[in-house]
């Protein structure tokens, strides 16, 4: 199954709305940047690690990474999916990159 960042959002949103503090919601998502950081310094060997799945543990932290970061969007009323596409516009511009991802979307979906 897929799911799409406004279904993200909705469902956020809805988890959230009777309670969903940004701050808390923030430090949330900053304890689990650290959990993100301590996974990779694992994975290069700047930290010990024994019979761990690395690879697993950092989707488990990076999807908790995702839902904190949506979480605090949804409660603030902000389209992530038009603010993503529209700042990546911009930084395709401003670095100079062959393709936007818009674009990229278009062309893939075309493929397929």
């Amino acid at each position: 199954m897929k799911v799409t960042i406004e279904e993200l959002e909705a469902y956020l949103l809805d988890h959230y709305s009777n309670g969903g503090i940004d701050q808390s919601l923030f430090m949330k998502l900053v304890e689990e940047i650290g959990e993100v950081a301590e996974v990779l310094n694992k994975k290069a060997g700047r930290k010990s690690s024994t019979n761990e799945d690395l690879r697993a543990q950092l989707g488990n932290e990076l999807a908790d990474v995702i839902h904190y970061a949506v979480a605090i969007a949804a409660l603030n009323g902000l389209d992530m999916n038009e603010i993503v596409i529209e700042k990546d516009k911009a930084a395709s511009v401003k670095y100079n990159h062959r393709m936007n991802l818009e674009q990229f979307v278009i062309d893939m979906r075309n493929k397929g």
